[in-house]
């Protein structure tokens, strides 16, 4: 997972890089919120460390803009700033921060909090990828509902291209449904009506 730092203090930036890299995780660094805004609205990561006072955009800006219109899985957020009364808090949360973390910073806090924020992430992904299963079966039932051409005479059906199938086939090519395979009663009558269930019921009477 990438995380997106964005910090106009070096010193800082250098820090907050250092102890993401020794957890392993992949960073954007960036100094000011104009490119931390494009960074997010492309997807390039999926969680991200911003300082509330930054040249060009300042962070609660970044946040509401994101939020505007969120990238199809919206990032975690979590807005770093020297402010730590409740007022700077609670509009960092209002403006749609996921978490608020004060400076100066402990990096074991740090770093437990961006793991909440990963898991956030990971969950979001997983429910994103569910819901695009969901429409692909719903698409596979419409496909189903609509209006097949099927021969009067030996029941097969013609596809979008004009190719004709039997109905086993065509199910396979456009649904997810196995098959297990039997004989319905009037094929047993016509083809074994010796093994006929029906045949025997007759004879007896």
């Amino acid at each position: 997972m990438r995380i997106l730092i964005a910090e106009d203090d070096a010193t800082s930036l250098r820090m907050l890089s250092a102890i993401l890299t020794k957890a392993h995780y992949g960073t954007i660094t960036v100094d000011n919120g104009v490119d931390a805004l494009r960074v997010l609205q492309r997807s390039e990561a999926s969680l991200a460390i911003l300082d509330l006072v930054m040249p060009g955009m300042d962070g609660l800006e970044v946040v509401r803009r994101i939020r505007r219109v969120p990238p199809p899985i919206p990032p975690y957020i979590i807005m770093l700033s020297s402010r730590n009364e409740k007022p700077d808090v609670i509009a960092g949360l209002n403006a749609g921060a996921n978490d608020y973390v004060g400076k100066p910073f402990d990096a074991d806090e740090l770093s437990a909090r961006v793991a909440v924020g990963k898991r956030m992430v990971e969950m979001r992904v997983t429910l994103s990828n569910n819901l695009q299963e969901l429409a692909d079966a719903l698409d596979q039932v419409r496909t189903l509902r609509g209006i097949l051409p099927i021969c009067a005479k030996c029941k097969n059906i013609r596809d979008d291209q004009g190719y004709w199938s039997n109905v086993e086939t065509y199910l396979k090519a456009h649904t997810k449904a196995e098959f297990s395979h039997a004989v319905c009663p009037d094929c047993m009558d016509k083809l074994y009506p010796q093994f006929s269930p029906n045949r025997k019921d007759a004879a007896e009477n």
